[in-house]
């Protein structure tokens, strides 16, 4: 008895009652159903908050000529609205997971006894019904050992985690001295407790930080329920604080991601001077021989051979005259240098996706199409 007593400390189970908690598996599934069910609607608002934010500063600051990356090197000039619909469009598509896990989870486990159903006259459906639920879980065994519905609502957690880490790496790249693109407000940054110049981006470095913690809950659960058989077994009591962190842990970084893209100060005049001295409009060099036919391979290497001419005279692009394009190939015109414009080679980009603004404004109307009235 004193063995067994100690387990049931260890194991959290209150008032030593083991043997009864047998009985309450489906009542316990049931209210983490509703439950879950509730923090769903809840997350899926603060993803959509989120989005509300990143559509501001496109509407705010979107105009802004920035570097686009790739490595974490620069490649081409892009408008800032481009960039930061590239972390909306994740967060819209982690809105609708969001959505799609909440149908599975709206399955009513009521019912379904220890495994094997009730003797009793009861109405599932019924029960369902007037809980709020969609449906009921067809079979009493599964009813009582499955956790893929928590599995999916903790895996579009940490898919939203992973998206707010990306874009806490970012927010702490720009707000750097190196960068200088952004600066945190006060209220999502702290100073150093010896270096009082400083103002760390401890909020984007926590975000990015709790993203292992909910990507480990997530491989707790799959861990957990690998190897179980069918069907209820001690090892699910688990389940609870893996999916309780996750979804707490997510809400409050949706919620702190919010704060801090709101009240971000762009710098546009340091995105203008990150945009000089640099070659970030080869690439323009390679399209124009393009467009006059000039197959694209040879194209780029012309291109990469007129770059490596401006550094070896120790400038960029803005050395090159009309007559030097022409020596490294004979298609280049009049109108090659003209190409090297920057707000011009953003605006050609009017391809389904691109950087030009129309495409940029096309993007906003659509998101905000896909989002609710903001009440």
């Amino acid at each position: 008895m004193a063995v067994e007593a100690r387990l049931i400390d260890l194991l959290g189970v209150v008032g030593g009652k083991l043997h009864t908690a047998r009985s309450r598996n489906d009542q316990v599934a049931t209210d983490v159903r509703l439950w879950l069910k509730r923090r769903m609607r809840k997350m899926e608002a603060e993803v959509e908050r989120l989005i509300r934010v990143l559509l501001k500063r496109v509407r705010q600051d979107g105009r802004t000529l920035c570097p686009g990356f790739t490595h974490l090197q620069r490649g081409q000039p892009i408008w800032l609205g481009h960039h930061l619909l590239a972390h909306a469009w994740p967060l819209l598509r982690d809105r609708d997971r969001l959505r799609d896990a909440r149908v599975r989870a709206d399955q009513c486990p009521l019912g379904a006894g220890a495994m094997a159903g009730t003797p009793h006259p009861i109405d599932r459906a019924r029960t369902a019904q007037l809980l709020g639920f969609g449906g009921v879980v067809p079979n009493a065994m599964d009813a009582v050992s499955a956790r893929d519905h928590l599995m999916e609502a903790v895996s579009a957690c940490a898919i939203i985690m992973v998206h707010l880490s990306r874009m806490a790496e970012e927010l702490v790249l720009w707000s750097s001295a190196e960068f200088s693109f952004v600066r945190l407000s006060e209220a999502w940054s702290t100073g150093s407790s010896i270096m009082p110049q400083k103002r760390n981006p401890d909020a984007a470095e926590l975000v990015r930080g709790k993203s292992g913690r909910v990507i480990g809950h997530l491989n707790a659960l799959l861990v957990m329920t690998k190897g179980l058989p069918l069907a209820y077994n001690r090892d699910l009591q688990e389940d609870r604080q893996a999916l309780f962190d996750a979804m707490g842990t997510t809400h409050a970084c949706l919620s702190v991601m919010a704060g801090m893209w709101d009240s971000l100060d762009v710098r546009v005049e340091r995105y203008a001077s990150a945009l000089q001295g640099d070659f970030l409009l080869a690439t323009e060099l390679a399209d124009t021989l393009a467009a006059r036919g000039v197959p694209f391979r040879e194209a780029h290497h012309v291109a990469g051979r007129l770059v490596a001419w401006c550094e070896a005279r120790g400038g960029d692009l803005r050395l090159l005259t009309l007559d030097v394009l022409k020596e490294h190939h004979a298609v280049f015109d009049s109108d090659a240098l003209g190409a090297l414009d920057l707000e011009q080679a953003v605006e050609r980009r009017r391809s389904t996706g691109g950087t030009a603004w129309s495409e940029v404004e096309r993007q906003v109307v659509l998101l905000e199409s896909a989002l609710p009235p903001d009440s």
